[in-house]
């Protein structure tokens, strides 16, 4: 078992209480149900989510009519997805991210929040989750640098960048000043890019 294995093992039975993983204040909920609206695509398609955890956006993206498949590393958090998502036209699959184990299957989007930065080849990554896309799908990352001291992450302009060669429009969206997303104000950088391919 690997050492990143372990941390989110040991993470999920809390990892809701953070307002923006869990979800379950109406007015946090309310703002990612609305830029999810903004970034998936208007008709009911196909949602591969990522480094799902819990499965908090899967579940929005279930309640406005998708198919969601949902990839994370740690089982203890599939289970809280399944749960979560019970009854729902929704998988979750254990399998790491960066090599999600989906065999053929293409989809409308690939949604990913907070998992590109922690990757060790962020643009080989980016160019295989393109691949897994039909043609003129999109790939949702929300993404940020977190921490003052020795901040982790990806900036924005890197991440537009290293998307460049890979789609033909990209649009970012910064999220750091709507509080309403974090359950409060951050002064970080946090923000999202919608890459259409």
């Amino acid at each position: 078992m690997t050492a990143v294995r372990v941390d989110w093992d040991a993470e999920a039975a809390g990892f809701d209480e953070e307002p923006d993983h869990g979800l379950r204040d109406p007015e946090v909920r309310a703002a990612w149900a609305e830029r999810l609206r903004g970034w998936l695509p208007g008709r009911a398609g196909d949602v591969l989510d990522l480094g799902c955890g819990t499965g908090s956006l899967a579940l929005l993206a279930a309640e406005q009519g998708h198919r969601v498949t949902g990839v994370d590393l740690s089982a203890p958090m599939i289970e809280r997805a399944r749960a979560k998502l019970a009854g729902r036209d929704a998988v979750f699959l254990l399998g790491d991210a960066a090599e999600p184990p989906v065999g053929d299957r293409r989809f409308d989007t690939v949604l990913v929040r907070h998992v590109l930065w922690a990757l060790p080849d962020p643009a080989g990554v980016l160019r295989h989750w393109r691949d897994l896309l039909r043609p003129g799908g999109r790939l949702v990352l929300v993404e940020g640098v977190w921490g003052t001291v020795t901040p982790v992450g990806i900036p924005a302009d890197r991440l537009t960048a290293l998307l460049s060669p890979l789609a033909g429009h990209t649009r970012l969206e910064r999220l750091s000043d709507d509080p309403r997303l974090w359950g409060g104000p951050v002064q970080d950088e946090r923000y999202a890019v919608v890459a259409t391919v």
